[in-house]
């Protein structure tokens, strides 16, 4: 019997131990906000600007960009820095009450299922 590996969409070409970078990279790619907030845009088009123009998809980028193209691009200071500032807009914005919490502090609704 063979065993199987676990499902994980890290699991590419790209390992995070080989290209240092790439998780925060994958991050930012599987965050859903991106299909309404475009702040990450000129991260994807920087790696692939006509696949990104074509797909408007980051994974999709993420997961065909040249090993080379990766390493240029997280080996530049200006991008690296866009990339972790926003991380830290992600983590800010995951830990800040939401406008239901802010104006209901006291309701006694935790839970909302979509």
């Amino acid at each position: 019997m063979t065993q199987q590996t676990p499902f994980s969409p890290l699991n590419n070409h790209f390992s995070s131990a080989v290209v240092e970078g790439f998780d925060s990279l994958a991050e930012l790619a599987l965050d859903l906000r991106w299909s309404w907030n475009h702040a990450t845009d000129e991260v994807w088009c920087y790696l692939d600007p006509e696949l990104w123009e074509l797909t408007q998809n980051p994974w999709v980028v993420l997961q065909t960009v040249s090993r080379d193209k990766l390493h240029q691009a997280l080996a530049n200071p200006a991008f690296r820095k866009n990339v972790d500032d926003l991380l830290q807009t992600r983590y800010e914005e995951a830990n800040t009450p939401a406008w239901f919490q802010q104006l209901y502090s006291q309701s006694p609704l935790k839970t909302v299922a979509y």
